[in-house]
């Protein structure tokens, strides 16, 4: 039973991309996902700093310096893509034009509540950044990250403890040990890892789950 890596994370969470949607990738993790984008659906990822129509993370040859995402990593263009300023960037945002934006996180409670940033936390802040216009100026925020931190604390928590970045807002998580969906009535679990048993998720939960029916096995290929 091994857990997801980030890459397979991010894996999995572009297979659930919608058809022709607007998709944020926010930094780190999310940002992995235009790598794995299915190739039989058509969308356009979006950067804060104005790029509509981001490609996969430029490889060696094709790195170009004046194409760079948010977080100054350099992309590439999908076919159709355009570029405009920062302004136009966040009217979009902010104009609910966004269908989903995919975002890191440092804790998500069973309300939705979304933390991540903390001014005291090494190399992760002060700033909230755009992240708090994304949480709620998308229709809808997905999470990716690990279950628990390198303690062993869970992210999935009754109340966050870290700053806000929205309040009720996140829809859905992915993890390394399974995707969550967040309802009126706290987590569901859609898929969980596969050889790993409900109440060892459980345990490393801080927040009651209810597992769906119809709940699969979360896997992804070798990444």
């Amino acid at each position: 039973m091994n857990p997801l890596n980030r890459n397979q994370i991010a894996w999995r969470a572009a297979q659930d991309l919608p058809e022709g949607g607007y998709v944020n990738l926010g930094l780190g993790m999310p940002v992995l996902a235009a790598n794995y984008a299915p190739a039989d659906r058509e969308f356009m990822f979006h950067t804060e700093n104005g790029i509509v129509g981001v490609g996969p993370v430029a490889g060696e040859n094709e790195e170009d310096p004046d194409l760079v995402d948010a977080g100054s990593q350099k992309v590439t263009l999908r076919p159709g893509a355009s570029l405009a300023d920062s302004a136009m960037a966040f009217a979009m945002i902010r104009g609910g034009h966004i269908d989903v934006t995919m975002l890191g996180g440092f804790q998500v409670s069973n309300t939705g509540n979304l933390a991540n940033w903390d001014a005291e936390v090494p190399n992760k802040g002060p700033l909230v950044g755009g992240a708090m216009d994304l949480a709620v100026g998308a229709k809808s925020v997905w999470i990716t990250m690990v279950h628990n931190t390198k303690d062993g604390a869970p992210r999935l928590v009754k109340t966050c403890t870290y700053p806000l970045t929205g309040v009720g807002v996140v829809d859905r998580i992915y993890t390394d040990l399974a995707i969550i969906e967040v309802t009126s009535d706290g987590f569901l679990v859609r898929e969980i890892l596969e050889g790993m048993s409900r109440d060892t998720l459980q345990e490393r939960t801080d927040a009651p789950l209810d597992f769906a029916p119809d709940c699969g096995v979360l896997s992804a290929p070798e990444l």
